[in-house]
């Protein structure tokens, strides 16, 4: 499961969304989460997957990759399904057995909630999996740029954020490798009572704790003996430019916002 984690990882490509400006699709996933929780129908919600299908569409990945991308929040979603269905009331009774009860509303919320969760890692990932770090740092630090005429530390703020995302799929890895390693030791991860296994997890925990706090120590000393000093008096190599692609990244968001706006119960 931690390898098909995606958010954090980059997968190099010249399709329609890798050659977009990192601004335009940073704008645009904000507004995406933003109408996620704003669709309350089946009608816009329908229009939400839609979109996101064409987003896989345009990036030219694998529909395989994308979709075990999703296996580390199955649980998660399926947690949330069927703590609605029994939680949440109202509406017409599908089933009935003493005081266990699914009702219309909680199959309403159940599906609503799980396809929101769905759609917010799905258009998260393909951010990360379409946008390099460095433009996604550079493209997060320029729509930021206003904030830093107040005295906001855009640079450190957009560096760190960067930082974190990329070192997701690395802590998976390692994570991954320290399960083999105590495993084929001999410890017992998948069975037993539920405090039997929290306490399994010790020797995870502590390993990838230490290796975390040594990866970030090294990457401190060699930023320090590259001579970083922050964001004053950087130069970029790559500038970004607006182009047709993020004209059109626009037009869809409005469009989507209209249409969300006006399927809207």
């Amino acid at each position: 499961m931690l390898q098909h984690i995606a958010i954090g990882q980059y997968v190099p490509g010249q399709s329609f969304l890798h050659r977009t400006d990192p601004r335009s699709k940073l704008l645009f996933v904000i507004l995406f989460a933003a109408l996620v929780f704003w669709a309350n129908n089946a009608a816009t919600y329908a229009v939400l997957v839609g979109i996101a299908l064409a987003g896989i569409l345009l990036s030219r990945l694998s529909l395989t990759y994308i979709v075990k991308s999703l296996r580390p929040v199955w649980l998660l979603i399926l947690f949330t399904v069927v703590l609605h269905l029994l939680i949440t009331k109202g509406g017409e009774v599908y089933f009935s057995w003493g005081w266990l009860s699914v009702e219309e509303m909680g199959v309403r919320q159940a599906v609503f909630i799980s396809l929101r969760l769905t759609l917010l890692v799905l258009i998260s990932s393909l951010l990360t999996l379409t946008t390099s770090p460095i433009d996604l740092t550079e493209g997060l630090e320029r729509l930021l740029g206003p904030a830093g005429r107040i005295g906001v530390p855009v640079h450190e703020i957009a560096l760190m954020m960067s930082i974190a995302l990329r070192f997701i799929p690395t802590l998976m890895e390692e994570t991954d490798k320290i399960i083999k390693a105590q495993t084929a030791r001999g410890a017992n991860l998948t069975e037993g009572s539920l405090v039997r296994r929290a306490r399994s997890l010790m020797p995870i925990v502590i390993p990838l704790f230490i290796s975390a706090f040594r990866r970030a120590e090294e990457l401190a000393l060699a930023m320090e003996a590259r001579g970083y000093r922050g964001g004053a008096g950087r130069t970029r190599l790559r500038r970004l430019k607006w182009n047709w692609r993020d004209g059109c990244m626009a037009a869809a968001a409005c469009a989507l916002t209209f249409v969300i706006g006006w399927w809207r119960t």
